[in-house]
């Protein structure tokens, strides 16, 4: 099971850390990433992180976001973080975080087995 939090509504420029706690005791196992869905579009990827122990927990991000968002993982709290800087109201979506198998997922939303129940960020210009 996976729950995010941390979401909210937040001035342009601002800041927000958003948490996906992860229940179960194999989290270290799985390559983590999130995903955001803005009202009328796809779902599209933001970030993931490999499992620490065989990738060194290598990230990847979509282009247009990397330098503004990161993502890390804290496998003793069995908790996946994405930071958000400079937030624009383009940001505004709701922010999913997703669990694979896969050590070191892609960019692919099929390449994730399970799924939360997602966090709404509201960016205000």
């Amino acid at each position: 099971q996976l729950v995010e939090s941390g979401g909210g509504l937040v001035q342009a420029g601002g800041s927000l850390r958003l948490s996906c706690a992860a229940s179960g005791r194999t989290f270290s196992m799985y390559g983590m990433g999130w995903f955001r869905q803005a009202p009328g579009k796809e779902r599209e990827f933001v970030a993931s992180i490999a499992k620490i122990t065989l990738s060194g927990g290598r990230t990847n991000y979509a282009g247009s976001l990397k330098g503004r968002f990161a993502i890390s993982r804290d496998n003793a709290k069995n908790t996946v973080y994405l930071q958000m800087n400079s937030l624009k109201p383009e940001d505004t979506a709701v922010y999913y975080c997703a669990a694979s198998v896969r050590s070191a997922p892609s960019t692919s939303l099929g390449e994730y087995d399970y799924w939360g129940q997602g966090t709404q960020v509201t960016v205000s210009s």
